[in-house]
């Protein structure tokens, strides 16, 4: 049985708590896509935890954690992570890289950031991780793959290829240091030496799973509108962020996918640049970011406030289609207890005509926001394990929003802790 859980929107749903919980009941947990650019926060038992590259369900015996082939690996990140687990007690748990994955190398991160600088004001927002790069390599045939690493000469030529071009680019166009191909050969013996122990060919590895019939959990980095196809593009990550690319990104048949858990906010939340139309400003969103999450709404990789908005029925609708959505976890519910109405976004307004149906980003950038107003709960929610137990309005907030987006409600988060959860029997 394979389930994947993924986000609706700009990614910062909440999928960390989630994956946490569900890892519960997994065998394996795998990363299919992105790399250490967006952070998952977990609050259980042994603390508070933002993870990058890792898994979220390191925090079980019972379960072995995958990078999968379609990871921006990078390698020291990875040790580092797992070593400051096991420092704040965690026992450290069993990981699996995909002998398939690519490396995140540092002229990724040294690119990355000279472009932002370069773009100025016109940049992408990006973390500044060297995703954009690092995937660019990909697809230019220039990647270096983990299995590679163990090869002298095929990593020799590699590097030298490499150096040939990006010291074009560091000369001409940035105006940077050169890359010494022989310091990049020397890294790429210590990254080989590093993550030696865990590689493993990850789809022969799954294949034999599915066949005894282990439970496999796919966990998705980022949400449907940074999908660089079907999101707000070019303000989109550098790989595909939707539940479809987890079969690719670790190796197994489309059809194993079975149920696509779609992680949805109960309001807005995005870092970076982009479209959004819900977003709210000023007081009025400094006071929900200051509420929101745990500890207040900023990025878990970049520490950056995020911008705040109401609940945008159009984009979560179009979010959960190209999803595939067969349920949703609704999160953060809580954090909306002390207002006496909340607005939620229905319509999109463009050039005269209101629409429900979520725009290509030229039109995006030029919607207003049609808002339909419910009324407030007004009382802390946190602690109620029944839904039943909910206040009326809260209920009917819940009830509006699956009736807007289409797709079940069986999950409604109302607290950062693990065991914050209300399980929802839909009729």
């Amino acid at each position: 049985m394979v389930r994947a859980i993924v986000g609706a929107n700009w990614g910062d749903e909440g999928k960390g708590k989630i994956t946490d919980m569900l890892a519960r009941e997994s065998d394996i947990i795998i990363r299919f896509q992105g790399g250490s650019n967006a952070g998952h926060t977990i609050i259980n038992n042994y603390g508070k935890f933002a993870l990058h590259l890792l898994p979220s369900g390191v925090f079980y015996n019972h379960t072995t954690s995958i990078i999968g082939n379609g990871v921006a690996l990078n390698i020291p990140y990875l040790i580092q992570e797992i070593q400051s687990l096991v420092e704040r007690g965690v026992p450290k748990p069993k990981i699996l890289v995909s002998d398939r994955a690519q490396i995140l190398m540092p002229y990724h991160v040294l690119f990355d950031t000279y472009e932002e600088a370069r773009l100025a004001g016109k940049s992408f927002g990006s973390t500044k991780s060297g995703i954009a790069p690092f995937y660019s390599d990909k697809y230019a045939k220039i990647g270096i793959q983990v299995s590679e690493l163990f090869d002298d000469q095929v990593i020799r030529e590699k590097v030298m290829r490499v150096c040939e071009q990006k010291n074009v680019l560091l000369e001409h166009l940035y105006h940077k240091p050169l890359l010494d191909p022989e310091e990049l050969i020397k890294t790429c013996r210590e990254y080989r030496d590093m993550i030696e122990p865990y590689v493993c060919d990850v789809s022969a590895y799954l294949h034999q799973a599915i066949k005894e019939g282990k439970t496999i959990l796919l966990e998705g980095q980022l949400g449907s509108l940074k999908d660089p196809d079907h999101g707000i593009y070019p303000m989109v990550t550098s790989s595909s962020t939707l539940a479809a690319y987890g079969a690719i990104g670790a190796g197994i048949p489309p059809y194993e996918i079975k149920d696509i858990i779609t992680v949805v906010k109960a309001y807005s939340s995005a870092v970076g640049a982009g479209a959004f139309v819900s977003e709210i400003f000023g007081d009025e969103a400094d006071e929900l970011r200051h509420r929101g999450g745990d500890g207040g709404e900023y990025g878990a990789t970049t520490g950056r406030p995020r911008r705040m908005g109401w609940f945008d029925a159009v984009a979560t609708r179009y979010g959960c289609r190209i999803q595939g959505a067969t349920e949703v976890a609704f999160t953060v519910l809580d954090v909306l207890g002390y207002l006496d109405e909340i607005p939620v976004c229905v319509g999109y307004e463009i050039d005269g005509q209101v629409t429900k149906d979520f725009p290509t980003t030229v039109k995006l950038e030029k919607a207003k926001p049609v808002y339909t107003t419910l009324p407030g709960w007004k009382c802390d929610i946190r602690g109620i394990k029944n839904y039943e137990d909910l206040p009326e309005n809260c209920r009917k907030y819940i009830e509006f929003v699956e009736q807007e987006i289409g797709v079940p409600i069986t999950m409604v988060s109302n607290g950062p802790e693990r065991d914050d959860i209300i399980y929802r029997k839909v009729k």
